[in-house]
């Protein structure tokens, strides 16, 4: 007993002496978007798979890639939005997955997998994690009647109140969307004409911000802001004056789905990731949790709360869906064409 003691006390010395020792469990390096996930989701996988999750998020699209394209990190997994999947396989960033590992994608709705089909035909590399709409949320004390179109973004009653999306793509599709033009425009033209209303926009608003939306909503600080669904229903569960709506200019239907970079170390671990989430129980966690809207077909079908079972918010109808529009990746040329006119908005 007395030489099991010293043993340990010399190897504990060792490792303070040597920096530690080192750990050998299993690692999964995950990279998704900020509070995207249950937390509780983590700590199960981890303790069912015996794997340690390393998890780091990313703000927007353009970060993630910059980082996976820089080569300055490597990830196993990894949840980028539709056009930005497109992207990354095109460029040979994205590995096939092996679907025979991952057997819960039959929980997985058919017309989330067709949806797909736009930027990643046959799903060869995604696999649908969550999806939903981008829209306008606005406090209905503080406006009148209601709000139905991208207008409300650009009129001068609302100065120093509206909060801006700080995403390019997001912003130019409010703009475009207004103009009657396609989000996924490739017409120099229609672009720069975009530019010009988003420049005209920038005096009225009051921050260009992503996630922050949320808690200025909820906390009385704007009247008006774009908003992801999934954001809305978080907020309206807060300040009920809150109203969502999909504005009738039409605007954009996302995707976000788990992907394996080229790179990858631990592919097993990926794999064995991808179809946990695509448990139903899981599933529905994660949606209670983050409150973005499921393609888990399986997992819809276990809410219990018959309002959120048929909100139009997180599940909306075909009508409205139908002025909606997937992004596209429209080639480096394009996307950068995009970036420098950004620039000159912000």
């Amino acid at each position: 007993m007395k030489r099991k003691l010293l043993f340990v006390m010399l190897l504990t010395a060792l490792c303070a002496l040597f920096g530690g020792c080192q750990d050998k469990k299993e690692k999964l390096y995950v990279y998704n978007w900020g509070e995207y996930i249950d937390p509780e989701v983590i700590e199960a996988f981890e303790e069912e798979y015996d794997i340690k999750v390393v998890y780091s998020t990313f703000d927007s699209n353009e970060e993630m890639y910059a980082k996976l394209k820089s080569g300055t990190a490597s990830y196993d997994v990894i949840c980028p939005s539709d056009y930005m999947i497109n992207r990354m396989a095109e460029e040979g960033l994205l590995q096939e997955l092996n679907k025979e590992n991952i057997p819960n994608l039959e929980n997985i709705g058919a017309e989330y997998l067709t949806s797909s089909q736009q930027f990643d035909p046959g799903n060869k590399y995604s696999v649908p994690y969550c999806w939903g709409t981008v829209g306008i949320l606005y406090n209905k004390t503080k406006v009148k009647g209601e709000i139905t179109s991208w207008s409300a973004l650009f009129d001068e009653q609302y100065k120093g109140q509206i909060l801006m999306i700080d995403s390019v793509r997001d912003a130019y599709m409010t703009a475009l969307c207004y103009l009657g033009y396609s989000q996924n425009t490739t017409n120099k033209d229609e672009i720069q004409e975009a530019t010009k209303l988003l420049q005209s926009q920038a005096p009225l608003v009051q921050a260009y911000v992503v996630d922050q939306v949320r808690d200025k909503m909820v906390g009385n600080e704007a009247v008006l802001g774009v908003i992801y669904s999934g954001e809305a229903i978080y907020t309206q569960r807060s300040n009920a004056d809150l109203v969502y709506v999909v504005p009738e200019e039409g605007s954009n239907v996302w995707i976000d789905s788990w992907v394996v970079p080229k790179d990858a170390q631990n592919v097993s671990a990926a794999e064995k990731w991808i179809d946990y989430m695509c448990r139903p129980e899981v599933a529905l966690k994660n949606f209670d949790f983050i409150t973005y809207s499921t393609p888990n077909t399986a997992a819809q079908a276990l809410i219990e709360d018959e309002d959120v079972k048929n909100s139009p918010i997180a599940f909306p109808d075909n009508a409205t869906l139908a002025r909606c529009e997937t992004f596209q990746f429209l080639g480096e040329d394009n996307e950068r064409f995009y970036l420098d006119e950004w620039a000159k908005v912000k």
